[in-house]
């Protein structure tokens, strides 16, 4: 699964935004479950950041923003996201040069229920 939590950074704060993120991608790479990370910026409006992390499973992930470091040291950047979903299940992937390898999704077949 793949966690994408977008930021609107100004200018005068980067610095501290920058260092209160890579803490946050550190307690996070720490949790079981943990598959990779990484923050990115936007290279048409630099104000634009999101931290990107992948998980083995929903599960996963839910069971990482319980953890002691990442409560104190992810949770409250991540307060800051943008508020839009930000957790995606992988439905299709595919290496370099491989196929496309289609996966069943892990929702109800009936979420309203």
């Amino acid at each position: 699964m793949l966690v994408l939590n977008r930021f609107v950074v100004t200018p005068e704060t980067q610095d501290g935004f920058v260092t209160r993120a890579h803490a946050a991608l550190a307690a996070l790479a720490e949790r079981p479950g943990y598959l990779s990370g990484r923050l990115t910026r936007a290279l048409d409006d630099p104000t634009y950041w999101t931290l990107v992390t992948e998980w083995e499973s929903v599960g996963a992930y839910r069971r990482a923003l319980g953890g002691f470091d990442v409560k104190v040291q992810a949770t409250p950047l991540l307060s800051e996201s943008i508020d839009e979903p930000s957790a995606y299940e992988t439905l299709a992937a595919a290496e370099p040069g491989g196929e496309v390898v289609v996966t069943a999704s892990d929702r109800a077949a009936e979420p309203w229920r």
